[in-house]
């Protein structure tokens, strides 16, 4: 009974959190045996060899492919600030008061010590979440799960991982597949996570630690030319692979095994 509850505890509370929800089919998985394109920077072209897209929350689905939402559940969007400061108890601060925020993005760290702060949190992600399954997005990857490495100490792995296995819930809870992305080494099956997105995991050696807990259920994005070429020679025939820019422009560089 205890081990029930424990699965189905994050399932409930999202539930509760949410409010009712309609009945979804079960998450779909990634399909196999075809590429990705990785969308961030705005929608484009979708050739016939790319059956897999990764595209904004704000943007429109790519019609006949598997479409993939891209939240960012961890820390703020660059354009989402003003919403962010009427909630500013659910951002993350140092000793002295200030804003902790990620340099390389210029966005600001959410809060996700305390269970109620996460609570708070998951409805609002939860509904953007909700926002994508009725856009007719297949999946959700929620961006910055590592964001407690750049919190300076401040936040724990415990948090992120408890935050995400809410996310997790609300995902499914909605019908779609739920994405772990980057934290390499880290298993989010044990969450419930249906696959991964992994960026240069070429690069840093880690792809393998992707495929040890997902196999083929896992999408990789590259940045850097060399990177891609030995990544698709180690993982180009079971893999989802994209090279692109790093700017995710929608006519900048996108090549493919």
């Amino acid at each position: 009974m205890r081990r029930l509850l424990g699965t189905l505890l994050p399932t409930l509370l999202a539930a509760l959190l949410l409010g009712p929800v309609a009945a979804h089919a079960d998450p779909v998985p990634l399909p196999t045996g075809t590429d990705v394109d990785y969308q961030l920077g705005g929608p484009a072209y979708v050739p016939d060899n790319v059956g897999i897209v990764v595209r904004d929350r704000t943007a429109t689905p790519a019609p006949g492919a598997y479409n993939v939402c891209y939240v960012n559940g961890f820390q703020t969007q660059p354009g989402a600030r003003r919403f962010w400061r009427a909630r500013g108890d659910l951002l993350l601060r140092d000793d002295s008061g200030r804003l902790v925020r990620d340099e390389a993005w210029g966005e600001w760290l959410l809060d996700l010590r305390t269970p109620a702060k996460r609570e708070r949190l998951v409805r609002i992600v939860g509904r953007w979440t909700a926002g994508c399954a009725r856009d007719g997005f297949d999946a959700v990857e929620y961006d910055n799960l590592d964001s407690f490495t750049r919190s300076r100490g401040l936040l724990r792995a415990r948090h992120a991982t408890a935050y995400a296995r809410l996310l997790v819930a609300a995902a499914h809870d909605a019908g779609l597949a739920a994405g772990q992305k980057n934290r390499a080494g880290w298993d989010g099956t044990r969450v419930g996570f249906d696959f991964a997105v992994a960026e240069e995991c070429g690069r840093y050696d880690e792809c393998g630690d992707y495929t040890d807990v997902y196999g083929d259920q896992v999408l990789v994005v590259e940045y850097r030319a060399r990177d891609f070429r030995r990544t698709c020679e180690g993982f180009g025939d079971r893999l989802a692979l994209v090279l692109r820019d790093r700017d995710l422009t929608p006519d900048g560089v996108r090549r493919w095994c």
